[in-house]
């Protein structure tokens, strides 16, 4: 969820984003006070009494909190058994993934490579060779690194608006200015979300009062940081749904409330290392994600329906991650396999790029693009992997021909572990 003042959500319509906002500043019949509430309304949960006083029916989430929790239980144990470098290249897949789908949400496409190389450099993993970033993707990094590295660490106001400032460094949120590292002030009118055309909007929601944001932040800081009888599980999921709710920045309220939550399951699970991504499973929900936010804020304070959802969304992520920890290990195996095998940079580089998940298809054409050398080179080391029986050309070609690794056959699991150290020593500028 993109944030600015009376914006769109992104599922609905990411292009709407600020352009809305101009629109009804514009024209007098959708301006501010048209959207403001009449008096002694009570549409969202921060309207009620007893707000926030979250309630919810243990009972009836107890089995899917137990099924998250032996999930977790399984995906830590297994990445604990496989060692430290595989432990770490996992973290590194899991956080790139995830910075990217906490912008892809708001409708924004970070490069991968760049957002890769800026984790790796900050975590201090070999990738052999660094991608540029900028400003924007280092941001994004800042924040979600700062979330899961340091989750052991208060939250703070100032932590947050640290988050806020490395997510826009510039003063703007694309052209239009925002208040950075600081409480949103309502200038402009109250926060809300809405979507449709500026004749015909839609309110989907509208956040507390500026006015109330030292007194409504302090009370949820002093909850995220002190111990309770939650599970720790349910407190991430109250953590997320709170942040959001009182939306207390003009812009990056939705990427800050799931940096939140992953700062919560983190120090649940109790280490910095992240083996799978919530946000990059919210991203493959992202419909529902908005309609279970929405529908519990103009709901009651039994969340129960809310945390069902996140609940199942965590247990999902978790499930997906047994992909990640495959590709870890399966690219573990693939060096291992041909540790021996002569290959120069650019046949690694290219190779680790197919390991890594290759978008497309190879073709001797993007080898030298890649590569940076000719038509003729690439040809050259394509096929001597190909007499070497690292590559094969894919059956599904089509009218180029393209190439494939050639598939090596991941072990048992305790055979992985095997030679483990003589796979890292070989890994080859992974």
């Amino acid at each position: 969820m993109r944030n600015f003042r009376r914006h769109a959500f992104a599922a609905i319509k990411p292009h709407n984003h600020r352009k809305i906002c101009t629109v009804y500043l514009a024209h007098e019949a959708y301006s501010p006070h048209n959207h403001r509430m009449n008096s002694g309304d009570k549409l969202y949960i921060w309207q009620q009494d007893t707000w926030p006083k979250w309630t919810y029916a243990h009972t009836r989430l107890a089995p899917l909190l137990a099924q998250v929790h032996h999930a977790q239980g399984l995906l830590l144990g297994r990445m604990h058994d496989i060692g430290l470098e595989q432990r770490d290249q996992a973290t590194l897949r899991v956080l790139t993934e995830d910075v990217i789908k906490t912008s892809e949400i708001e409708g924004e496409m970070l490069n991968p490579e760049s957002v890769r190389s800026s984790i790796a450099r900050r975590l201090g993993v070999d990738i052999g060779a660094l991608a540029p970033t900028d400003r924007h993707v280092d941001g994004v990094v800042d924040m979600v690194l700062d979330a899961t590295q340091q989750h052991d660490q208060a939250l703070t106001v100032q932590r947050l608006c640290g988050w806020h400032a490395a997510l826009f460094p510039t003063g703007y949120s694309g052209m239009t200015p925002i208040r950075v590292g600081a409480w949103r002030n309502d200038a402009q009118g109250p926060m809300q979300v809405v979507s449709g055309p500026s004749y015909r909007p839609r309110v989907h929601y509208q956040a507390p009062p500026a006015n109330t944001l030292d007194a409504e932040m302090a009370l949820f800081l002093d909850w995220f940081n002190t111990a309770s009888q939650d599970d720790p599980l349910i407190k991430a999921g109250l953590a997320h749904l709170w942040f959001v709710t009182v939306h207390p920045m003009d812009d990056g309220n939705g990427r800050m409330g799931r940096a939140v939550g992953d700062l919560a399951l983190a120090r649940a699970e109790g280490t910095a290392q992240r083996y799978y991504s919530l946000s990059a499973q919210i991203q493959r929900e992202r419909k529902d994600y908005y309609n279970q936010l929405e529908r519990t804020q103009k709901g009651t304070l039994d969340v129960t329906d809310w945390l069902e959802w996140f609940l199942g969304c965590l247990l999902r992520a978790v499930k997906g991650a047994q992909g990640t920890l495959s590709a870890v290990l399966s690219k573990a195996n693939f060096w291992r396999q041909w540790a021996d095998t002569p290959m120069n940079e650019r046949q690694i580089k290219l190779l680790n790029k197919l390991l890594d998940g290759f978008d497309g298809k190879l073709t001797t054409s993007k080898w030298a693009a890649i590569a940076k050398c000719s038509q003729d080179t690439a040809l050259r080391d394509i096929n001597e992997l190909l007499e070497r029986g690292v590559l094969m050309r894919s059956e599904a070609s089509g009218r180029s021909t393209s190439y494939e690794i050639r598939s090596v056959p991941v072990d048992a699991f305790g055979s992985i572990k095997q030679g483990l150290n003589e796979a890292i020593a070989h890994a080859k500028n992974q």
